[in-house]
């Protein structure tokens, strides 16, 4: 509608056509399994290998051979790959429970003669981070693995009220001390800002099951944010608010409540925590990752947990997700879990591992069969892969699901989601000494026409992923990874536009704003050799008024989907001399 002019002027008008065309979504990955330490069943962000390491540690020391955990080695191959965000959910077998240390006073001052100022208490749960032994003064931790901590008090005022606090790794000495975190000036006093809670962080998380169904969530104890890495703490027996005396001087019932210097024994350990029996003997292959041979004896329904979490799309969000080390064979109830919630989030594919090592591609091809898997969110790889534990430098067999969110990653970084993460450009296993089965082209197309992905072997090429097949049965766009990973872009992008518009008004120019932001976007997609052709329709043809009275804002998108060539013919004519070639 044009503006009425009444009387001479200038008529001011904007055109907002500064729109950026964003960069297509591209989210990360999430791996649930068992790490050597590390919170349990709390969806951890990681940015980077070392970050793991740090957080979950390694391997662990099993005699003297080593077993490293897949989730390990699947953060590590994700990350060499061009991975940048990584979500780790660790499980547990039982009830694990964190260590705890109490500190020792200076002297008899405090409420209870000899009762600990403070207790900390570690972040990981399990005896990773144990003394193992109540009676070692000197803080002897088990194994003396770099993944255990302890502690030292390395200084105290008494006069200021304040004191340090060195965590250390668990496998240093006193003349060679390794410092993972220091913290000085600590203050018991709760209106310092250098309080011990807000100094190291006090927040514990407890799974809870409510109890109506409706759900499993995080319930978060504690003020103040965690800012060890290592350690929190788990309570403070005695506080000294007003530490000072009106001439300036220390309160003598505050100043004989401060640690000790090395708290009696220089370094103090941690321990009463249930969890992580790592003294049995294991084999340096994978097979039996998650049987009742396992060093943690986990079971399928030790994942229950961890998977209800990750139902919460708003608060985590990834594209693709793996379970190293189950498989659908033996464990197709949590699979089948892990699938569920995989497609009620709509935003990710699941990575799914068929059969345990040393399988045959009949019991491969079976394990998909009547009654089984079918579904577009999901994708499955054999054979099993051998590579370089990166922990204990020897050679192990692991299953795919722990190699291909990496290449996921690689062709996210290299070209785009919806590419195909396959063939010799972008499937390229770099890592992998060898697959466990080298198959044939007639072993590839039965694995193929069972919606399965072949790993295969090439000379000069090595270990390539050649497939892109989803787990959906029926033939459509949908039964290729490619075109799965495009939808869960597109439909994250624009969801994210149309969220800016819940309660705006339900008028032309809320419609044109939508348009305006989608069309730029879903054409730099086509451009990028996404989409052949698209169509968004947002106007009074789908927007009656009966819609408009239900408060309802219909958009209608058409794609059609580049398609991969995944078969290519060469027609090689031989014609006879003097003929002439073809139009």
């Amino acid at each position: 509608m044009a503006e009425t002019l009444i009387s001479p002027g200038v008529l001011a008008r904007e055109n907002d056509q500064s729109f950026i065309t964003a960069q297509p979504l591209v989210r990360g990955a999430a791996i649930i399994g068992p790490t050597v330490k590390g919170p349990v069943e709390k969806p951890t962000l990681i940015s980077s290998f070392s970050s793991f390491q740090a957080l979950f540690g390694g391997a662990l020391q099993s005699g003297s051979s080593q077993y490293t955990y897949l989730t390990s080695i699947a953060a590590n191959q994700y990350f060499q790959n061009g991975g940048e965000s990584l979500l780790v959910t660790r499980v547990t077998s039982g009830s694990f429970t964190s260590a705890t240390s109490s500190i020792i006073p200076t002297g008899s001052g405090g409420p209870e003669s000899g009762l600990s100022p403070f207790v900390l208490e570690t972040i990981s749960e399990g005896v990773i981070m144990n003394s193992g032994d109540e009676s070692v003064g000197n803080g002897a931790l088990t194994n003396g693995s770099a993944d255990n901590i302890r502690w030292e008090i390395a200084s105290v005022n008494t006069a200021s009220g304040v004191f340090s606090l060195l965590i250390r790794r668990g496998d240093d000495t006193q003349s060679k001390k390794v410092i993972l975190e220091s913290y000085n000036n600590v203050s018991l006093d709760p209106f310092s800002r250098n309080y011990i809670n807000r100094a190291i962080g006090d927040i514990s998380s407890t799974v809870v099951v409510a109890a109506d169904g409706s759900g499993t969530f995080l319930q978060e104890s504690g003020s103040n944010t965690n800012m060890s890495s290592y350690v929190r703490v788990k309570q403070v027996n005695f506080k000294t608010p007003n530490y000072f005396n009106n001439d300036g001087s220390a309160k003598d019932e505050f100043t004989g409540s401060l640690p000790t210097i090395g708290s009696g024994s220089v370094y103090g350990g941690f321990g009463d925590a249930v969890g992580d029996n790592i003294n049995s003997t294991m084999p340096n292959n994978f097979y039996n990752t998650i049987d009742g041979d396992n060093t943690q004896g986990l079971e399928g329904t030790d994942y229950t947990n961890a998977i209800a979490l990750l139902a919460n799309q708003d608060e985590y969000q990834f594209n693709v997700i793996s379970t190293p080390g189950l498989y659908y064979e033996d464990y197709s109830p949590t699979c089948n879990s892990v699938l569920n919630n995989t497609i009620a989030r709509g935003d990710s594919i699941y990575v799914m591992d068929l059969v345990a090592y040393n399988q045959q591609i009949n019991d491969v091809i079976g394990s998909t069969g009547a009654g089984g898997i079918d579904s577009s969110y999901a994708a499955s790889y054999w054979p099993w892969l051998q590579t370089v534990d990166p922990n204990s430098g020897e050679l192990v067999y692991i299953p795919a699901s722990t190699f291909i969110p990496g290449v996921y990653a690689f062709t996210d970084a290299s070209s785009d989601p919806w590419f195909a993460p396959a063939g010799i450009t972008r499937g390229g296993m770099g890592q992998v000494v060898r697959a466990e089965r080298k198959l044939t082209s007639a072993n590839r197309d039965t694995l193929y026409e069972a919606n399965v992905n072949p790993i295969a072997t090439f000379p000069n090429q090595g270990v390539v992923v050649f497939g892109q097949k989803t787990l959906q049965k029926a033939a459509s766009a949908l039964d290729r990874v490619n075109v799965r990973r495009l939808l869960i872009v597109l439909k994250g992008y624009i969801s994210q536009i149309a969220d800016n518009l819940v309660f705006e008004q339900n008028t032309i120019a809320t419609r044109q704003n939508f348009l305006t932001q989608v069309n730029p976007y879903l054409e730099s997609v086509q451009q990028r050799q996404g989409l052949y052709a698209f169509k968004v329709v947002m106007d009074e043809s789908n927007n009656t008024p009966d819609v408009i009275d239900r408060n309802e804002l219909i958009g209608q998108i058409f794609l059609q989907p580049t398609k991969t060539a995944e078969f290519i013919i060469l027609d090689f004519n031989v014609l006879p001399t003097g003929a002439t070639f073809p139009a």
